[in-house]
């Protein structure tokens, strides 16, 4: 069983879709769905990058089943870049 928290960040612009999310946390009780839940994450936040096109997106490991996914300036527009907190 999958456990997921969405949190869902406004976009700092001034188009309708302001709220769209940039940002979203997942914790994950069970390692086999891991890999489907961050999977869809991105996908989400793919539509969302390609509306912006100014940035690409980050995939933060916190600790052991949690995870954030988020829409990052630092990597570049059309690619996912992954980081281990430290």
């Amino acid at each position: 069983m999958t456990t997921a928290t969405l949190e869902r960040v406004p976009a700092v612009s001034s188009r309708a879709d302001a709220s769209a999310a940039r940002s979203i946390d997942l914790e994950f009780s069970n390692a086999r769905e891991v890999h489907a839940g961050l999977e869809e994450a991105v996908s989400e936040l793919i539509g969302v990058a390609a509306q912006e096109a100014s940035c690409g997106i980050l995939v933060t490991r916190l600790h052991p089943g949690r995870y954030t996914v988020a829409l990052d300036e630092s990597v570049p527009f059309g690619e996912t870049y992954e980081a281990i907190a430290a």
